[in-house]
């Protein structure tokens, strides 16, 4: 296939307090959210002086991919926030981009994880005269390369709590939106493997950061109940869902985890997501350069379903 760039999709995030209630708006519009939720979430990043470490996490990546080797012009576009994909979309079609491949900061398939993106790209497309095609890489939870450095990542862990317990975490996403898509069953098999190459037991999976109403059933169970009645006074907590240490992570791992275990006596350490680790960016190159002599091999068709968006 003739591809002449690659597009990295990201979700976005604020860069100053100013940002956190538009970025907000952003995300939950559409969506039957009460105001004192938003209102409670812009805290958690007040409490960063509202900067999301995402952005700079999404070009520390890009110029990762540079490093290693990657030989394509590489833009950034978020859903959410600043670059703004259909402003990313524009500036490729006035550089002459024809046809690119995108890459998602997601790795699992549901319906904010994968199909979601897919629309957005569509919907900043349908805005702009001539704009390139797209071909979204579907999500990459099995490659080696993931795995590998999630094993690393573990590794490194327990080297700093040997013997401890370890719990695998991702964002909780309501029950009627993961009975339509693969999202809890990649998680558990990817956590699964990692586990095996470590010569560990069946993995535990635990949830994090549900933001529906209290009457919507979201996947479980949450990191704190987990917390709060596990047995173990050791625990690595390996947030295999997130790609990169953003806010999720800081604030709901790094602070609110790590303070209940510490309240309940627990010795407590967080293993380091994917971000720049050199096998999974050299992973992502694997298979934007397989995309570029193969093409690229879509999704199913009726793979995480809009209908289960909460």
């Amino acid at each position: 296939m003739s591809y002449d760039a690659l597009l990295l999709v990201s979700f976005g995030g604020p860069e100053k307090r100013e940002d956190i209630i538009p970025f907000l708006e952003n995300v939950l519009r559409g969506r039957n959210v009460p105001q004192d939720r938003l209102l409670a979430v812009a805290e958690h990043y007040y409490h960063f002086d509202g900067r999301s470490p995402i952005n700079d996490q999404c070009r520390e990546l890009i110029a990762a991919l540079k490093i290693q080797g990657l030989d394509l012009p590489i833009y950034w576009g978020n859903r959410n926030w600043h670059p703004m994909l259909g402003d990313t979309m524009q500036q490729m079609r006035d550089d002459g981009i024809r046809r690119a491949l995108a890459i998602a900061t997601s790795a699992f398939g549901s319906y904010s994880g994968c199909r979601q993106y897919r629309e957005d790209i569509e919907s900043a497309r349908s805005t702009i005269a001539n704009a390139p095609e797209i071909d979204k890489l579907p999500p990459f939870w099995d490659h080696p390369g993931f795995i590998e450095t999630m094993v690393d990542r573990v590794r490194d862990a327990l080297a700093r709590l040997p013997g401890a317990d370890i719990a695998y975490t991702a964002h909780s996403i309501p029950v009627s939106m993961a009975q339509s898509s693969p999202y809890e069953a990649q998680l558990r098999e990817a956590s699964h493997r990692v586990n095996q190459q470590l010569g560990l037991g069946e993995p535990t999976l635990v949830f994090q950061s549900r933001s529906g109403p209290p009457s919507q059933p979201w996947l479980g169970p949450d990191i704190g109940e987990y917390i709060r009645r596990t047995e173990s006074k050791r625990l690595v907590v390996v947030p295999i869902g997130f790609m990169s240490d953003h806010m999720e992570v800081i604030y709901d791992l790094d602070l609110e985890a790590s303070a209940l275990a510490k309240e309940r006596g627990i010795a407590f350490v967080r293993a380091g997501t994917a971000g720049t680790h050199p096998r999974f960016v050299g992973a992502l190159i694997e298979l934007v350069r397989e995309a570029l002599s193969k093409g690229v091999i879509p999704c199913a068709p009726d793979c995480c379903e809009r209908a289960a968006r909460p």
